[in-house]
């Protein structure tokens, strides 16, 4: 048990930190070039994972923050169940890098609003995501916060997601000749991302690629 408390507590420390830090040093759409395909670029994300949005405003946003607290209650009581009866490791280790990286997300959208003074508000006049300028900081009133009120920039389940992870390993311009494409600039790979879509993902892929030695261990 204390080996799976290690993974999920330290994938989950890293993660808050790195946002965190990111939060509060730089300015939303800023970053740097760590190298030519791998930059910093902070965004905020009121969706899904890799910057997938359809949350549907301000009620959907409060809906996702809800499926992700079931999704990381249902997780969380499958992975107990099964260090419990000692299933195989192929199992329990990538549930456990999936379970820190939802817990991670929805620890942003659950309490990013409360913690942050300025961050990324739905309009109800524009129906739009409003992003905000300047370098955001922790809200130092959030322990002393008067009933129906609060100094942060959205209420409990309404925070954005913060991403930093850019990884454009193809960047370029195609050429007007080339049929059907030609004139537009292709980016590959996209999406700015998190560590904890990251380990999710990485916690996907092992479940995939041991799915077979998993199957095995289940029917021993």
């Amino acid at each position: 048990m204390k080996k799976f408390f290690f993974i999920i507590f330290s994938v989950l420390s890293i993660d808050q930190i790195l946002k965190v830090y990111i939060k509060t040093h730089f300015e939303l759409g800023s970053g740097i070039s760590i190298l030519s395909f791998f930059r910093i670029l902070f965004v905020e994300n009121p969706g899904m994972a890799y910057g997938i949005n359809f949350v549907g405003g301000y009620h959907g946003k409060r809906l996702l923050s809800i499926f992700r607290l079931f999704l990381v209650f249902l997780i969380s009581i499958f992975l107990y169940r099964n260090i419990k009866k000692g299933s195989s490791k192929y199992l329990t280790i990538p549930i456990s890098l999936i379970l820190s990286g939802a817990m991670g997300n929805f620890l942003d959208s659950a309490l990013y609003g409360l913690l942050f003074d300025s961050g990324t508000i739905y309009s109800q006049e524009s129906k739009k995501w409003v992003p905000y300028f300047g370098i955001s900081k922790i809200n130092s009133n959030i322990f002393h916060l008067k009933k129906n009120h609060t100094e942060g920039y959205a209420s409990l389940m309404e925070g954005c997601v913060v991403d930093m992870f850019y990884l454009p390993i193809i960047d370029t311009y195609i050429p007007h000749w080339v049929p059907f494409f030609g004139g537009y600039n292709f980016q590959f790979f996209k999406p700015v991302f998190n560590l904890s879509d990251l380990v999710i993902s990485i916690g996907v892929l092992l479940l995939f690629m041991f799915k077979h030695k998993i199957k095995k261990a289940i029917q021993m």
